[in-house]
């Protein structure tokens, strides 16, 4: 069994992602903006019929993944691999906090996803431990799988899953709350996987 096709639907806006700091591993929840937006998602996401669905343990994810199970009746499985990027002691702080804690290290941060911040894990980590996950996938779903996560987590999975070496990474832009990505392994003669949808969702 293979699977074929791999929903990554990031979580809705929370009082972090409005104030502009680093949530990481921090458990924060949806502001009521975030739970509307999954809301509303919900219902379009529910139109790739996926056969599992798995999720981020931490709150802001479950939330999201508990919209989409209202809608569809699907059973959520959580799994702690699919948290976000771990940043270690920048964790709650603002991009200009760790600026003037850590001068010109958020660049080298964004430039190198094989740098981790101090305390935390790398992309390059936070990709394997989220393949893990699509691994098992791979075992047991022959069609469509949704995992809702994180920002970070998704787009370093998607990288490593297109194969693209690490110093391409960061030319893939981010994906906005309640955002989604897409890829496929239907490609004719291709056994990889192919990007379909990068940052799809409903208009703002």
């Amino acid at each position: 069994m293979t699977l074929q096709r791999l929903v990554l639907w990031r979580h809705g806006e929370t009082e972090f992602n409005v104030t502009g700091r680093i949530q990481g591993h921090l458990d924060s929840e949806l502001t009521e903006v975030g739970l509307e937006q999954a809301k509303r998602a919900a219902p379009v996401v529910a139109e790739f019929a996926p056969e599992v669905v798995v999720s981020s343990d931490l709150r802001r994810a479950r939330a999201t993944a508990a919209a989409f199970a209202e809608v569809s009746g699907h059973e959520v499985r959580l799994d702690k691999r699919l948290r976000e990027t771990h940043v270690g002691e920048w964790q709650g702080l603002s991009g200009a906090e760790v600026e003037d804690g850590w001068p010109g290290w958020m660049g080298t941060w964004r430039a190198q996803p094989t740098w981790a911040p101090p305390g935390g894990e790398s992309r390059v980590e936070v990709a394997e431990r989220a393949r893990e996950v699509v691994r098992e996938l791979d075992e047991s779903c022959g069609g469509t799988a949704l995992v809702c996560a994180h920002g970070g987590l998704i787009t370093a999975l998607t990288a490593s899953l297109l194969e693209w070496p690490t110093e391409m990474w960061p030319s893939l832009g981010g994906v906005g709350n309640c955002r989604w990505a897409v890829l496929s392994r239907n490609a004719v003669g291709r056994q990889g996987w192919r990007l379909l949808t990068y940052n799809g969702g409903l208009p703002e």
